[in-house]
């Protein structure tokens, strides 16, 4: 049986990420391995990654070196820095599926590049990137979990700790 996976914001030789974020790299290139590490040692082949947005800004033939180097079955949901391209340019440049829009997984669960708004009294939790550390969004509600890379970790994290954390929420 494979996993299923999540990570968001991984902006790929983005150098001005790690100001604005605070990463904690030297360099893009260090940068850069450590999230193709981590996920390579998280990630089996046979597995599933949904990739949460902003996967990087850069050209079509080093977009494809970066897919190449990650394991598993790529999954992307376009966020604001992937919109310049269309859906099939993702695909052409290796994703195996990718979506311009919110997706619901395991009927419950809404994968999104931005916070979806999602209140008590609804039945889905939302799961999403693009807040990076900014502190006004909590790590995990009852309703959500964030998966910028810089709150798991730089690491993909499993799809079932996520469901775990946020049903230990729902009890508190």
């Amino acid at each position: 049986m494979s996993n299923k996976w999540l990570i968001a914001d991984p902006h790929f030789g983005h150098k001005n990420i790690i100001e604005y974020e605070n990463r904690p790299y030297k360099s893009v290139e260090e940068m850069d391995d450590v999230l193709v590490t981590n996920w390579n040692n998280t990630v089996d082949k046979n597995d599933k990654v949904f990739l949460l947005g902003d996967f990087t800004l850069a050209n079509s033939e080093k977009t494809q070196m970066y897919i190449e180097r990650l394991k598993g079955y790529k999954i992307l949901i376009l966020g604001n820095h992937d919109r310049g391209h269309s859906v099939p340019w993702w695909l052409s440049a290796g994703f195996d599926e990718v979506s311009a829009y919110p997706i619901i997984v395991d009927e419950w669960f809404m994968l999104s590049h931005e916070p979806l708004y999602v209140n008590q009294n609804m039945p889905y939790a939302n799961i999403f990137g693009h807040v990076h550390g900014n502190p006004a969004y909590v790590d995990c509600s009852s309703r959500s979990f964030c998966v910028s890379v810089e709150r798991i970790g730089y690491t993909p994290i499993c799809f079932e700790e996520v469901k775990k954390a946020i049903a230990s929420k729902s009890k508190a």
